[in-house]
Formats: structure tokens, C-alpha cells, sequence
């Protein structure tokens, strides 16, 4: 399951060969740091984009053959070259930030998988650059799998966004739910906010299953960790569900006692059939049929 603090790493340390820890130790403290300066301290969003315009500066350096200076830029221009890494997907990223300063607010789904191409699937991409495993089919499964942990993170931050202020909820979902931004400010959880979240929940949900066959095409410890990711944050909405989609009272995440479960799921390759059942759900849920 993604990492902690940047939530768009889907990658469980514990199971990387050890040849691959560095360079993803590299790709994360560029994403985290990068995340850190759109989301943490009080910098006005002026400052906050000059700063991801430096960022941008370090990559078009590395592209140019030359050695950055810093903790967050040496070992990423190091292991940019020893792994023949693209640099596309490192300036998607810092798009994505820059995006998160300046937009709060999402019109329809397609806009927000949009920005979902920007800030998840580059990190999916870049893991399987450094497998070498990369296809055409195995890109299509990584952006599902990567899409769909985004989009989970929304649906479980939901309250945390608020405050930021961010809704990350297509505004015509919104609408045709008839769910506000001020039921949002509230917290209140009605039959109108289950039905849009066991709607979004349904996306996320197909979208997911839709990448899982990935785990499957890449043998070993990395085939192993991708079955994690899936069953992780399938995992989580099943405790989105289990809460009645109650996000407010408390964020439903991965403890202790889940990760068993997890392993078992992972290394069996089984997902539960009650999983599949809140798409008739949803289906049902949408009031335009």
C-alpha cells in the first residue's frame, strides 16, 4: 500500500530487491518534498510555485547532463541515468503539485482523472521503468491500479481535503447526488452522501480490479508487492463500506490486524466476491438511472 505521507507511492519497501531501494528512495524524496511544497506550511501560492518552477530547473539540469547539488537531486539524477528513467513523468508530477496550489475544486469525473494521469500514474509508470517491465498492456494496468489508490485517497480524505480547502468530488456529482459543499462542511452523512460515495467507491473499485491482472504478469517479490498494493486499497473500501461511509467520524485506514489478511489475499491471489456487488449498488444509487 502507498507509502506514508505521499500517498501516490504504491510501493511496500519491505518486498523491493535490493538493487531497486535506491533509486526508489530517490523517486520518493523528490515526490514527497515536492508534495510538501504544494500541501505543508503557510507560503503564499506565489512562493509555492516558484518553488516547484526550481524543481522543474533541477530536472531540465539532469535532462542536460548535468550533476545537480543537494540531498534530493544527486541521487535522483543518479539514478535517473543508471536506470534510464524518463523525465516525462517527474514534470507530470510537478504539474499535478502545482495543480493542487492553484485548483480545489474538479467540474466532472474526466477532469479528475485528468489530474489523476498527472499525480498517481507517473509513479506506477517509473516502477515499472525500473522492473523492466514495461508494455503497452502493463502501462494500461499501472494507470488503473495508480488512478485508482488517487481516487481512494480521495474517498477517504474527504474531511482532511475540506480543510485544505480542497474538493476532490466531481462538481456534477455533486449535483446529480444532490449532495453540497456545505453538507461536506458539516460532515452530515445522509442517504444522498452514501449513494455518492457508493458511487465513487464503485469507480475505484472497478478500476482497480481492471490493473490487478499486473500483479500476475510480473513474477516474484515485485508480483508479490503489486497484489499488495491491489488487495491494500481494495481493503480500504471495504472499511469505507463498513463505516456506512461515515469519512467525517473517522478515516478509515490499514492497521496491524490487516495486513494478514493482505498477505493472504497477495499471496493467493484471491479477491473476495461481496467486492463486485457495489457496482449493481451504484448502478441502482445513480438518479439518472
Amino acid at each position: 500500500m502507498p507509502v506514508d505521507h505521499y500517498e501516490n507511492f504504491p510501493v511496500a519497501p519491505i518486498l523491493l530487491p535490493q538493487k531497486l531501494r535506491q533509486p526508489v528512495a530517490a523517486i520518493y524524496a523528490f515526490a514527497r518534498s515536492a508534495d510538501d511544497i504544494a500541501d505543508e506550511g503557510d507560503a503564499s501560492p506565489a512562493v509555492r510555485l516558484a518553488q516547484l518552477d526550481s524543481y522543474r530547473a533541477e530536472l531540465d539540469a539532469i535532462e542536460a547532463n548535468r550533476i545537480p547539488d543537494g540531498p534530493i537531486f544527486r541521487p535522483l539524477a543518479q539514478a535517473i541515468r543508471c536506470h534510464a528513467l524518463p523525465i516525462k513523468p517527474f514534470r507530470d508530477l510537478l504539474d499535478a503539485f502545482s495543480q493542487d496550489v492553484i485548483k480545489p475544486r474538479y467540474a466532472d469525473f474526466d477532469e479528475l482523472l485528468d489530474y489523476c494521469r498527472h499525480s498517481a500514474n507517473p509513479v506506477g509508470r517509473l516502477m515499472l521503468h525500473l522492473y523492466r517491465a514495461v508494455t503497452k498492456e502493463r502501462i494500461v494496468q499501472s494507470d488503473c491500479i495508480c488512478s485508482s489508490l488517487q481516487l481512494i485517497n480521495f474517498w477517504q480524505d474527504v474531511a482532511i481535503d475540506w480543510k485544505k480547502p480542497r474538493v476532490y468530488l466531481p462538481q456534477s456529482d455533486l449535483v446529480r447526488f444532490d449532495v453540497s459543499e456545505a453538507q461536506i462542511g458539516a460532515g452530515r452523512v445522509d442517504d444522498n452522501w452514501r449513494a455518492l460515495m457508493r458511487f465513487q467507491i464503485d469507480r475505484a473499485r472497478a478500476m482497480m480490479l481492471g490493473g490487478a491482472p499486473l500483479g500476475r504478469s510480473i513474477p516474484g517479490r515485485i508480483g508479490l508487492e503489486l497484489r499488495t498494493v491491489v488487495a491494500g486499497g481494495l481493503r480500504i473500501l471495504e472499511k469505507i463500506e463498513a463505516v456506512d461511509f461515515d469519512v467525517f467520524s473517522r478515516r478509515p485506514v490499514l492497521r496491524a490486524y490487516d495486513w494478514p489478511l493482505l498477505s493472504w489475499r497477495a499471496l493467493f491471489d484471491t479477491v473476495p466476491s461481496y467486492q463486485h456487488t457495489s457496482r449493481q449498488q451504484a448502478s441502482d444509487s445513480d438518479p439518472r438511472g
